[in-house]
């Protein structure tokens, strides 16, 4: 087995983790001391990194004060994070059994606890992001045990979803993130994900129509 090709799926795997988390519901002390103390996540959040307000306050102050307020204001008031709602002509957001992605989900047994997740519909980004992160674990595990045919159509399904759903609106929703975030966290977040997921697309187009990877020549 390629080992590089284990550490990228392995890094898609933990990018997708992380985006999906802190898309889906407010940072917590935990989860903010993860971040500071591992560099590596860290260079993905540089402005919050040099944040002024990180000198002045605790976490926990940092979060009831700024983060929590900025992430009300992206994720559950004033921007609206579900594809139903940039998708259909009258913006009107998709909760029930005909949303094509919780169609998509009950496909591939995907289930979706809402309650616990604190969104409304399964086509919220952070669960968007969870789907693809489901299916990277997957095609990691096919590809370490060497079932290349299983990865490469685990592959083909992300890029299919990626294709049809989520780089159909996730980029103007995360570039809408940017120019409102209030705090330098969220607006490194919303960069990262637009970033990765650009960049991702960018790999499974590669990799299912190129066939660039070896496991799917």
């Amino acid at each position: 087995m390629n080992k590089d090709l284990l550490q990228n799926q392995t890094a898609r795997i933990n990018l997708y983790a992380l985006i999906s988390r802190l898309t889906m519901s407010e940072v917590d002390e935990g989860l903010l001391k993860t971040i500071e103390e591992d560099q590596n996540i860290m260079d993905f959040f540089p402005n919050y990194e040099k944040w002024e307000k990180r000198k002045k306050f605790s976490r926990k102050d940092l979060i009831e004060r700024y983060l929590n307020v900025d992430f009300t204001n992206l994720f559950l008031l004033h921007l609206i994070p579900y594809e139903s709602f940039y998708m259909r002509e009258d913006q009107m957001m998709e909760t029930g059994g005909d949303n094509p992605v919780q169609q998509l989900y009950n496909e591939y047994d995907f289930r979706v606890e809402l309650d616990k997740a604190r969104v409304l519909s399964g086509d919220h980004i952070g669960v968007e992001l969870e789907f693809m992160y489901k299916l990277t674990e997957a095609e990691y595990k096919a590809l370490e045990n060497e079932d290349y045919k299983a990865a490469g159509e685990i592959a083909k399904i992300e890029y299919e979803f990626m294709k049809d759903h989520i780089m159909q609106w996730a980029p103007m929703y995360l570039i809408n993130v940017k120019s409102e975030a209030g705090t330098a966290f969220y607006f490194d977040l919303a960069d990262l994900a637009l970033e990765f997921i650009m960049s991702d697309f960018e790999y499974l187009n590669k990799l299912v129509k190129e066939k660039e990877c070896n496991y799917l020549a």
